[in-house]
C-alpha cells in the first residue's frame, strides 16, 4: 500500500516576492493589483515583499510602498523576506508577523546571493531570531540550495541536516528547503527529509521547488508522502534565483493545486480564480508563462 497523503495542503504563494524579483522592474501599482488579485483566490498564505537593499535587488526597492498600497485580506497570512537585522527592522516595523530569513547549504551561493560564509549567515541568524520574536514576529529559516548548487553541485544531505540543527536550537520557528537550482528529484527529496524528519519530527518545515528539470510535481509526490503540508509555489510559474544561472521556473501555482485537487487534497483555493490572476501576472510581465494549466484550462474549481 502506498503512504497516506494529507487530506489538506497549505500553499504559500511567492510570485509577487520570489517572482517579480527575477523580471524587469515592475511599477508599484502592478505589483499591488497582483497581490490583491491573488489575496482573493482563497490561498492562505503569500509572500508580499522582500526588504534588501535596492543595489542588491532593485526590483525590491519599492517594498514599503508597496505593502502600505496592498488591501489586506484578513484570512491570508502576509510574509516579507528579509537578509539581515535591518532588513527586519524594517519588516517588523511595516506590521508583518511572519518573517522569512534566508541562508544557503552551499558556502559559494551564500556568497554570492549575500557577501558572506553560511556559517557567518548562521551566526547573524542566531541574533536575528530573537529580535524578530521580540518583535512579534515569526522567524522561518530558508535553507536555499538544499537540493544542489550551481556552483559546487551536489550538496550532501547531512550538511543541510545540521543546518537545520542549528536554526532549530537558535529558536527557529519553522524550516523551508530551496530546490534553488532545480536540481531536486524524488531521491534527492526522500534523502534529506529522511533525515530530518528523524531528527526534528515536531519542526514545522516547507518545501520550495523550482521546475528547471521538470521534476517540481514530482518532488512535491514525495514530499506529500512524508507527510509535508507545506508548499511554495509562483502564480505562471514566475521567478527563479538571480544567483543561480539557468534556475528559472518556480513550480507554477496552478500546477500545483490542479494536481492536488485532483488528487482530492484540498488547498481551499479556486483554481479559476487562480488562473485569472496568472493571466494577470503575464500581462505585468508582458510575456507567456510556462503553467501548463494556464494554458489548458481548469478542470475543476476546488476540493470542499
Amino acid at each position: 500500500m502506498g503512504a497516506v497523503l494529507p487530506d489538506r495542503v497549505s500553499i504559500r504563494e511567492v510570485g509577487p516576492r520570489d517572482g517579480l524579483q527575477n523580471e524587469d522592474p515592475v511599477p508599484t501599482a502592478d505589483k499591488v493589483r497582483l497581490i490583491d488579485a491573488l489575496s482573493a483566490t482563497g490561498v492562505g498564505r503569500v509572500e508580499a515583499v522582500s526588504y534588501v537593499h535596492p543595489k542588491a535587488i532593485p526590483q525590491m526597492a519599492d517594498a514599503d510602498e508597496v505593502w502600505s498600497t496592498v488591501a489586506r485580506n484578513p484570512k491570508v497570512r502576509y510574509s516579507a523576506l528579509v537578509p539581515n537585522l535591518r532588513g527586519a527592522q524594517r519588516a517588523l516595523a511595516g506590521g508583518f508577523t511572519e518573517v522569512e530569513v534566508v541562508v544557503s547549504a552551499s558556502d559559494t551561493h551564500n556568497r554570492r546571493n549575500i557577501n558572506r560564509a553560511t556559517e557567518e549567515s548562521l551566526d547573524e541568524i542566531a541574533q536575528l531570531i530573537p529580535a524578530l520574536h521580540e518583535g512579534g514576529s515569526t522567524a522561518e529559516v530558508i535553507i536555499a540550495t538544499s537540493f544542489g548548487c550551481p556552483y559546487e553541485g551536489d550538496v550532501d544531505p547531512r550538511r543541510v541536516a545540521a543546518i537545520v540543527d542549528r536554526v532549530v536550537a537558535d529558536g527557529a520557528d519553522r524550516v523551508a528547503f530551496g530546490d534553488t537550482t532545480g536540481m531536486g528529484t524524488p531521491r534527492r527529496v526522500r534523502e534529506l527529509l529522511s533525515i530530518v524528519r528523524e531528527r526534528h519530527p515536531d519542526v514545522p518545515m516547507l518545501l520550495h521547488f523550482h521546475n528547471t528539470r521538470g521534476t517540481g510535481l514530482a518532488n512535491i509526490l514525495t514530499a506529500l508522502e512524508f507527510g509535508i503540508t507545506e508548499y511554495d509555489a509562483s502564480v505562471g510559474g514566475l521567478g527563479g534565483c538571480p544567483y543561480a544561472p539557468g534556475a528559472s521556473g518556480n513550480v507554477a501555482t496552478e500546477e500545483v493545486v490542479h494536481m492536488l485537487h485532483d488528487m482530492g487534497i484540498d488547498t481551499g483555493i479556486d483554481l479559476v480564480k487562480l488562473i485569472d490572476a496568472a493571466r494577470l501576472a503575464e500581462q505585468i510581465v508582458g510575456r507567456e508563462l510556462p503553467s501548463g494549466v494556464l494554458r489548458a484550462g481548469p478542470r475543476s474549481r476546488t476540493v470542499s
